[in-house]
Protein backbone atom coordinates (compact mmCIF):
# COMPACT_ATOMS: atom_id res chain seq x y z
CA UNK A 1 0.00 0.00 0.00
CA UNK A 2 2.79 2.55 0.99
CA UNK A 3 4.34 1.96 -2.37
CA UNK A 4 1.02 2.65 -4.37
CA UNK A 5 0.75 5.63 -2.24
CA UNK A 6 4.59 6.99 -3.24
CA UNK A 7 4.10 6.16 -7.06
CA UNK A 8 0.90 8.30 -6.80
CA UNK A 9 2.38 11.08 -4.87
CA UNK A 10 4.26 11.78 -7.32
CA UNK A 11 1.79 12.51 -9.57
CA UNK A 12 -0.29 15.09 -7.61
CA UNK A 13 1.38 18.24 -9.00
CA UNK A 14 0.54 17.81 -12.49
CA UNK A 15 -2.77 16.06 -11.30
CA UNK A 16 -3.51 19.33 -9.90
CA UNK A 17 -2.72 21.46 -12.92
CA UNK A 18 -5.23 18.66 -14.74
CA UNK A 19 -7.40 19.42 -12.41
CA UNK A 20 -7.44 23.19 -12.89
CA UNK A 21 -7.41 23.25 -16.81
CA UNK A 22 -10.32 20.55 -16.96
CA UNK A 23 -12.56 22.67 -14.06
CA UNK A 24 -11.85 26.01 -16.23
CA UNK A 25 -13.08 24.72 -19.57
CA UNK A 26 -16.02 23.43 -18.25
CA UNK A 27 -16.96 26.64 -16.72
CA UNK A 28 -16.02 28.08 -19.21
CA UNK A 29 -18.52 26.31 -21.35
CA UNK A 30 -21.22 27.66 -19.80
CA UNK A 31 -20.06 31.11 -20.19
CA UNK A 32 -19.79 29.97 -23.90
CA UNK A 33 -23.26 28.84 -24.05
CA UNK A 34 -24.34 31.74 -22.06
CA UNK A 35 -22.83 35.01 -23.62
CA UNK A 36 -22.02 33.39 -27.97
CA UNK A 37 -25.08 31.37 -27.77
CA UNK A 38 -22.65 28.33 -28.67
CA UNK A 39 -23.60 25.46 -29.23
CA UNK A 40 -27.16 26.08 -30.60
CA UNK A 41 -29.92 24.28 -28.51
CA UNK A 42 -28.70 24.64 -25.16
CA UNK A 43 -31.49 25.96 -22.74
CA UNK A 44 -29.31 29.44 -22.73
CA UNK A 45 -30.12 30.06 -26.24
CA UNK A 46 -32.74 33.13 -24.96
CA UNK A 47 -29.65 34.06 -22.05
CA UNK A 48 -30.03 38.05 -22.10
CA UNK A 49 -26.70 39.61 -21.42
CA UNK A 50 -27.90 41.94 -19.01
CA UNK A 51 -29.94 38.91 -16.85
CA UNK A 52 -28.19 37.75 -13.84
CA UNK A 53 -27.63 34.33 -16.06
CA UNK A 54 -25.76 36.67 -18.59
CA UNK A 55 -23.69 38.59 -15.69
CA UNK A 56 -22.76 34.39 -14.93
CA UNK A 57 -22.48 33.72 -18.37
CA UNK A 58 -19.84 36.63 -18.34
CA UNK A 59 -18.26 35.65 -15.20
CA UNK A 60 -18.35 31.77 -16.24
CA UNK A 61 -16.45 32.99 -19.97
CA UNK A 62 -13.34 35.23 -18.39
CA UNK A 63 -12.65 33.48 -15.19
CA UNK A 64 -12.85 30.27 -16.83
CA UNK A 65 -10.25 31.09 -19.18
CA UNK A 66 -8.13 32.68 -16.30
CA UNK A 67 -8.37 29.44 -14.70
CA UNK A 68 -7.72 27.19 -17.68
CA UNK A 69 -3.87 29.44 -18.07
CA UNK A 70 -4.03 29.11 -13.65
CA UNK A 71 -3.66 32.77 -13.55
CA UNK A 72 -4.64 34.42 -10.28
CA UNK A 73 -5.65 31.42 -9.92
CA UNK A 74 -6.75 31.51 -6.04
CA UNK A 75 -8.72 34.72 -6.30
CA UNK A 76 -10.50 33.61 -9.46
CA UNK A 77 -11.35 30.41 -7.97
CA UNK A 78 -12.47 32.01 -4.58
CA UNK A 79 -14.83 34.08 -6.72
CA UNK A 80 -16.38 31.20 -8.77
CA UNK A 81 -16.76 28.93 -5.74
CA UNK A 82 -19.19 31.89 -4.59
CA UNK A 83 -20.98 32.40 -8.02
CA UNK A 84 -21.44 28.46 -7.75
CA UNK A 85 -22.63 28.70 -4.14
CA UNK A 86 -24.69 31.95 -5.23
CA UNK A 87 -26.11 30.01 -8.24
CA UNK A 88 -27.13 26.92 -6.37
CA UNK A 89 -29.24 29.25 -3.56
CA UNK A 90 -30.68 31.43 -5.82
CA UNK A 91 -31.80 28.81 -8.71
CA UNK A 92 -31.30 25.35 -7.23
CA UNK A 93 -32.71 24.77 -3.69
CA UNK A 94 -35.77 26.92 -4.03
CA UNK A 95 -36.95 23.93 -6.27
CA UNK A 96 -36.04 21.06 -3.02
CA UNK A 97 -33.62 20.34 -0.72
CA UNK A 98 -32.39 16.89 -2.39
CA UNK A 99 -30.32 18.49 -5.07
CA UNK A 100 -30.25 14.84 -6.95
CA UNK A 101 -33.98 16.14 -7.02
CA UNK A 102 -33.62 20.06 -8.01
CA UNK A 103 -30.75 19.30 -10.74
CA UNK A 104 -27.76 21.40 -8.41
CA UNK A 105 -25.49 18.43 -8.05
CA UNK A 106 -22.86 20.46 -10.68
CA UNK A 107 -23.38 23.85 -8.89
CA UNK A 108 -22.08 21.97 -5.20
CA UNK A 109 -19.22 20.24 -6.92
CA UNK A 110 -17.91 23.44 -9.43
CA UNK A 111 -18.71 24.97 -6.01
CA UNK A 112 -16.66 22.94 -4.28
CA UNK A 113 -13.81 22.12 -6.77
CA UNK A 114 -13.10 25.94 -6.62
CA UNK A 115 -13.08 26.18 -3.45
CA UNK A 116 -10.17 23.54 -3.61
CA UNK A 117 -8.54 25.17 -6.28
CA UNK A 118 -8.79 28.46 -4.41
CA UNK A 119 -6.56 26.64 -1.12
CA UNK A 120 -4.84 24.49 -3.06
CA UNK A 121 -3.25 26.87 -5.71
CA UNK A 122 -2.57 26.08 -9.85
CA UNK A 123 -0.20 23.73 -9.52
CA UNK A 124 2.97 23.59 -11.90
CA UNK A 125 1.32 23.48 -15.47
CA UNK A 126 0.22 27.53 -14.94
CA UNK A 127 1.17 30.94 -15.27
CA UNK A 128 0.77 31.69 -11.80
CA UNK A 129 4.13 28.90 -11.47
CA UNK A 130 5.98 30.47 -14.11
CA UNK A 131 5.39 33.97 -12.75
CA UNK A 132 6.76 32.77 -9.38
CA UNK A 133 9.98 31.40 -10.89
CA UNK A 134 10.82 34.39 -12.30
Amino acid sequence: MEKIDRLLAGFEPVTLSIFRIITGLLLFQFGVAKILKFPPGTMFDKVELTSLYGVAGGIELVLGALLIVGLFTRWVAFILSGEMAFAYFISHAPRGFFPVLNNGNLAIMFCFACLFLACAGGGPLSVDAMREKR
